[in-house]
């Protein structure tokens, strides 16, 4: 399950990326897990990368685990920097639920592949 917060003009087809969680979500046996998909501003995203990361500056998605029953995390797109960078929204989403899942591509050049290998999977499944 998903729950959509839009906080942009970005369209979100909230059909479209239901389906897309399940798919990605039931590929790792997530599947009754729900996650929170939030889309917000340039502005906002940078203050989250500055607070939880460090990183003074804007970043296409963030993700973040929940502790709670039956959510796995909540996943943060800035749609205007996902569009800056030349990148899909659909890429950055599925990129985030890996996030969620566990994948880290900043650990080691492995797990990098690894993570990179399942988002083209599933991005070929779509």
């Amino acid at each position: 399950m998903i729950e959509i917060n839009n906080l942009t003009d970005f369209q979100a087809d909230r059909r479209f990326f239901s389906t897309v969680a399940k798919k990605v979500l039931k590929g790792e046996n997530r599947e009754t897990q729900t996650i929170s998909l939030a889309f917000v501003s340039e502005e906002e995203i940078k203050k989250l990368n500055q607070k939880f990361r460090k990183k003074n500056k804007p970043t296409d998605v963030l993700s973040f685990e929940l502790k709670e029953d039956g959510y796995l995390g909540e996943i943060i797109i800035c749609p205007e920097i996902v569009k800056e960078k030349g990148e899909e929204v659909l890429e950055v989403f599925i990129h985030g639920i890996l996030h969620l899942c566990g994948y880290d591509h900043e650990k080691s050049k492995k797990e990098a592949g690894e993570m990179e290998a399942k988002e083209k999977f599933y991005l070929s499944k779509l």
